[in-house]
């Protein structure tokens, strides 16, 4: 739950603070019909995603050869670049990744291992997130929030 709270401070000063580093990161670039293996790399399948609103989606990908997941922030409509984010931990080992931008189609790939274990991941675009608690253990069941700030 920490590491959500920072992600979701950094998303917002990010957002408030267009000067800072972050905020200005190139753009990707990517044709319309950019898919999460297409920005993940060869070997990852679509194991779950999540609406973020009606201006895309969030995917988790995993790539059963590495034990790695992957999750990016795909854009329906590729256009002016607008703040985006993806980012997953894996709360058993602490790893976690987070790529937050300027973006005009996708953001990330974000990557960690997380064989056999639980993963919380999520992502943004504009100022609609989405977040994953607790995703892919087995029988137990997510949690899932959207909000607009």
């Amino acid at each position: 739950m920490r590491f959500t709270r920072s992600i979701l401070a950094a998303s917002a000063v990010a957002a408030l603070s267009v000067g800072t580093t972050t905020a200005l990161a190139s753009p990707a670039s990517a044709a319309p019909n950019t898919t999460p293996q297409k920005v993940c790399g060869s070997g990852y399948k679509t194991v779950n995603s999540a609406k973020v609103g009606s201006l895309g989606t969030v995917y988790l990908t995993y790539n059963a050869s590495n034990g790695q997941n992957c999750v990016t922030t795909i854009r329906n409509n590729p256009g002016k670049a607008v703040n985006m984010s993806a980012w997953i931990s894996v709360p058993d080992t602490g790893e976690s990744h987070y790529d937050e931008g300027l973006f005009t189609s996708y953001a990330g790939p974000t990557h960690v291992y997380g064989k056999g274990h639980c993963v919380d991941w999520g992502g943004g675009i504009a100022n609609t997130y989405v977040q994953v608690f607790g995703s892919n253990c087995g029988s137990l069941k997510e949690h899932r929030v959207t909000f607009t700030r």
